[in-house]
């Protein structure tokens, strides 16, 4: 996860100084209704621009 407060997870759970938060990452299961449709998409020749 990007964005997350890396100084004050390494203060919580490496307090020694030996070790140094890098990367936060959530491992487990989706919830029972987790998954959405996929939302709308731009048109490809609204985004893509070539020369």
């Amino acid at each position: 996860m990007a964005g997350f407060d890396a100084a004050g997870v390494t203060r919580e759970f490496f307090p020694d100084g030996r070790h140094e938060a890098l990367l936060l990452l959530n491992v487990g299961h989706p919830g029972p209704d987790a998954w959405r449709e996929r939302l709308p998409r731009l048109p490809a020749a609204d985004v893509i621009h070539t020369r």
